[in-house]
């Protein structure tokens, strides 16, 4: 049970909001004791605990934040609880935590409260209970106490003649005495809302005019279910007036239920935030991304050692919202994201993950925190240190001193995907010290007057095509065959019959472990 949640009983049913009078109180409604102006940007990220953050969760959370930042405004975490059967247990504190690895740290949240909590909705509920009741005072929301059943035979009735399933909006007409007697009698109902019969617009940022006739394609939709709990629709509302949202980016699957909300937002006397909705992201395979899909998840990429920020910087690459001098900024950070970001730039079409930039997202990560802050350049040596030792825990000697694991990181940089890859496949002689008696092949003489010359010949390039030429020549020099030659440094280097070429080998270790490790050898029985 989570520290946010309490167990407290909801008395909607025994005490009804209210019996519908005959005039509205349209003043008491107009003058709302919450002020309508805000010079700040205020946004919110409101995701249902339903299951785990996936990546175009991620990306609706990054687009307010970033839409906040970049105008000095607020970004907020609310999480939507009112689906109580679908929750799952968890789920809100790992979405809290995965905001926090990806660097998208709220402003206020049920974790750092600000002055418009509670921040979990189900925390919430006589806020609920006192908005509904003004709803039906003014004659915009009312009793409805049909039945499951009758609801269904309207569905398939609707499905049998083709028609658009719709509620029927029949206990809009009941008169108070009807309703005090189904209340008198404990009948179970709902609440719904009233819809305007007029037609719907509202201006997308993202999608320009949108027009749509609610009333013609939808019944009167419930705003407080039968047991007592707020629908989304009416929740979201009431949550974004009194938290002060200013803007709202979300899904576009989301667009046909935004003239409900402003709807409900005029019923009150309350502004209607600015809207705009997210393209749907899609695999590559064009089908929608899911909750239920484990590729999609943050843990996924998270255990496959994507950094935070290279996860970001793919997920932008999808769908627009970017001035093109982002282009040009190889290794992306925040604050290059903050600066560069432009609402308008955002294509009104959905679009497709590539899965090759990811990679490419990361390695750019790993280059910048190798070469632009000390600081996380010692933390990505400590976290391959961490690897090595969890991967060959069961080996013997392993060469784990900060200078080799920071050349083996220069030279990777541009090689590898995550970090991961270099406790993998065919590596290990980079950190595990061989451990085989030396191979007779050559002479430890000859084995020293090479490492000498290895060293002292700073004018070769350490790169596997001039380490070729040089073992050549000196094999030539010293009447040596080859093969032997090769065979005898493998042995030294690495111990294993099988892995890299020598002279990829010995560009991997670099100069210095080359000879260190030949040397090493020389002194083996």
């Amino acid at each position: 049970m989570n520290i946010f949640r309490k167990t407290a009983k909801i008395l909607y049913i025994n005490q009804p909001y209210y019996v519908p009078a005959i005039l509205p109180s349209l003043t008491r409604r107009l003058c709302s004791n919450i002020p309508e102006s805000n010079d700040k940007v205020r946004v919110r990220f409101a995701p249902s605990p339903t299951g785990f953050m996936h990546l175009g969760g991620l990306r609706t959370a990054l687009f307010n934040y970033l839409f906040a930042k970049s105008h000095g405004g607020k970004f907020i975490l609310r999480i939507e609880d009112t689906d109580q059967e679908r929750l799952v247990e968890g789920a809100m504190e790992r979405i809290y935590q995965d905001l926090k690895w990806a660097g998208i740290i709220p402003d206020e949240s049920p974790w750092n409260e600000g002055p418009h909590g509670p921040y979990v909705q189900s925390l919430r509920y006589d806020i609920y209970k006192q908005e509904v009741k003004k709803l039906m005072e003014d004659g915009r929301a009312y009793y409805c106490f049909c039945s499951e059943r009758r609801l269904d035979l309207l569905r398939k009735e609707a499905v049998r003649l083709r028609q658009i399933p719709k509620y029927d909006n029949k206990c809009r007409d009941l008169t108070p005495a009807q309703i005090a007697e189904r209340l008198a009698k404990n009948d179970k109902f709902c609440i719904r809302f009233k819809l305007d019969s007029k037609a719907d617009e509202f201006q997308d940022m993202i999608y320009g005019k949108i027009v749509y006739f609610l009333a013609q394609n939808e019944g009167d939709p419930v705003i407080i279910k039968s047991d007592g709990f707020p629908t989304y629709h009416f929740a979201n509302v009431v949550d974004d007036h009194y938290m002060r949202i200013t803007h709202v980016l979300r899904g576009v699957e989301w667009q046909i239920s935004t003239p409900k909300h402003i709807q409900i937002f005029h019923a009150f006397g309350w502004r209607p935030p600015q809207y705009a909705h997210l393209p749907l992201v899609m695999n590559p395979n064009g089908s929608k991304l899911s909750k239920r899909q484990g590729d999609v998840q943050l843990d996924y990429y998270r255990k496959r050692g994507i950094f935070p920020q290279a996860l970001l910087n793919f997920i932008t690459q999808s769908g627009g919202g970017f001035d093109r001098e982002l282009i040009d900024v190889a290794g992306a950070q925040m604050s290059d994201l903050i600066k560069h970001f432009d609402i308008g730039k955002i294509n009104a079409h959905s679009s497709r993950l590539n899965a090759d930039l990811l990679t490419q997202c990361n390695r750019e990560e790993i280059m910048y925190q190798l070469k632009n802050s000390p600081g996380q350049a010692e933390a990505l040596v400590q976290e391959v240190i961490r690897l090595v030792r969890t991967e060959f825990k069961d080996n013997g000697s392993l060469d784990l001193d900060e200078k080799h694991v920071r050349d083996v990181l220069e030279w990777s940089v541009t090689r590898i995907d995550a970090l991961q890859d270099l406790v993998k496949g065919k590596l290990s002689f980079i950190w595990v010290l061989p451990q085989r008696s030396k191979d007779a092949s050559v002479d430890n003489d000859t084995l020293k007057v090479l490492a000498k010359n290895l060293g002292s010949e700073e004018d070769i390039e350490f790169t596997k095509a001039e380490i070729s030429v040089f073992l050549k020549a000196f094999a030539e020099r010293n009447r040596i065959a080859f093969e032997l030659l090769m065979k005898s440094l493998r042995n030294c280097l690495s111990g294993l019959k099988e892995g890299p070429g020598v002279a990829e080998m010995m560009e991997i270790l670099g100069r210095d472990k080359t000879v260190e490790r030949i040397l090493l050898a020389t002194k083996r029985k």
